[in-house]
């Protein structure tokens, strides 16, 4: 399998504003609700301002764009992922374990005690996909109309680890 992960450049942005797209427009459609899925409204210039704010790697597969992942540095060395998303022709091919695995590690490098995302609670394949990573539950809102959980990743011992409120558009 050819797998290559990078750091997402300028002229990637409408590739991953396709993927981002495609994932999340099935995120929307399996959770029932299209209208409250931010990820939907954003633009090539919100992707570009990402860049410049957080990190943003990008997944080939046989040389197609694939996959995408966006993460940053929290308070307290906490990495936070968002707009995490992989085309659904690549989907249980290790593209997202892949980029989890990736981001993990360049947050180990940085100093990062732990990983964290929202996700639909009742998404039970996504909820068993984080499981199966070594994330859990830490807490759930309903602050974009449905149920979320916030889900974390120990890099090391976190017992001392306030996890901070995130609220990410």
């Amino acid at each position: 399998m050819e797998l290559f992960i990078k750091k997402a450049e300028e002229h990637e942005i409408s590739l991953i504003h396709e993927i981002t797209q495609e994932a999340f427009t099935k995120y929307a459609k399996d959770l029932g609700m299209p209208n409250v899925v931010s990820a939907l409204n954003e633009t090539y210039e919100d992707i570009k301002a990402d860049m410049t704010e957080n990190t943003i790697l990008i997944a080939y597969l046989k040389g197609e764009a694939v996959g995408s992942i966006r993460y940053k540095m929290l308070p307290e060395n906490i990495v936070y992922i968002t707009r995490f998303g992989v085309r659904t022709k690549a989907q249980n091919c290790g593209v997202g374990r892949a980029l989890i695995e990736a981001t993990e590690k360049q947050a180990i490098k940085k100093g990062a005690n732990m990983l964290t995302l929202h996700t639909a609670s009742k998404m039970m394949p996504l909820i068993r996909f984080y499981y199966g990573l070594g994330f859990y539950i830490h807490s759930t809102t309903t602050d974009r109309g449905y149920i979320r959980a916030l889900l974390c990743k120990e890099l090391t011992n976190c017992d001392e680890v306030t996890i901070p409120v995130v609220n990410i558009k």
